[in-house]
């Protein structure tokens, strides 16, 4: 991980510690926000007890499956009419999230490829096909990486928001669910763990993302 990221990990560790504290001296109301403490704890025990696992089952498959300025979600009531409570409306919804924030990251990733590597390539006599694989594509890496991650977390908003409105299960459901209920403990685990879920696989593509890109410019 570069210093960067250490950074990033301290400030997050001391904001969670922070918030421990405040919950804990009574500063934010206990029936507001449980300590991130007993939110691990209750999502420790969710997972041991299998309780939410057909629920993180039927949130991750469409999410899997699929890797603004319009509310999306007036579409949803469209998606079941035609293919009814299914998954695959959920898997839509994620995927009319994610599409937008990836096109346009690779718009701007390749309006930002420098007009020499052109020329490079045309000097070269390298065809179209390797101009892009060894010359554009790395160029527009970054903005491509950023759109993926944003892909992550847009995709989740989609799928689980999805659910909280009429899917019968799911993550989105059993928060939903927990919330009506005033079972906090539950609604913080879950909470917890799409949090978790989304933070690690952000971390997982920027690792990937300094790795080729090491590799790109040769280092």
């Amino acid at each position: 991980m570069s210093r960067i990221g250490w950074i990033r990990l301290a400030v997050l560790l001391a904001l969670v510690a922070l918030l421990e504290i405040l919950v804990r001296i009574g500063s934010i109301p206990y029936k507001t926000m449980l300590p991130p403490s007993e939110m691990l704890t209750a999502l420790v025990r969710l997972l041991a007890a299998g309780t939410a696992t057909r629920d993180i089952v039927q949130t991750l498959e469409p999410f899997f499956a699929t890797y603004y300025a319009v509310p999306f979600f007036i579409f949803y009531p469209v998606l079941i009419a035609i293919f009814d409570l299914s998954l695959l409306p959920i898997i839509l919804m994620g995927f009319a999230f994610a599409v937008i924030a990836m096109c346009i990251a690779t718009i701007n990733g390749l309006d930002r490829v420098p007009r020499v590597l052109g020329k490079v390539a045309r000097m070269h006599r390298m065809r179209e096909f390797e101009t892009a694989v060894r010359m554009k594509l790395p160029a527009a890496a970054p903005h491509l990486f950023t759109g993926l991650k944003l892909c992550v977390a847009y995709s989740f908003i989609g799928v689980i928001a999805s659910e909280f409105i009429l899917a019968p299960s799911g993550l989105g459901h059993a928060i939903a669910y927990a919330y009506n209920d005033f079972d906090n403990r539950t609604m913080y685990a879950l909470m917890l763990f799409v949090m978790i879920v989304v933070v690690t696989l952000n971390m997982l593509l920027h690792g990937w993302e300094q790795r080729l890109l090491k590799r790109w410019h040769g280092r």
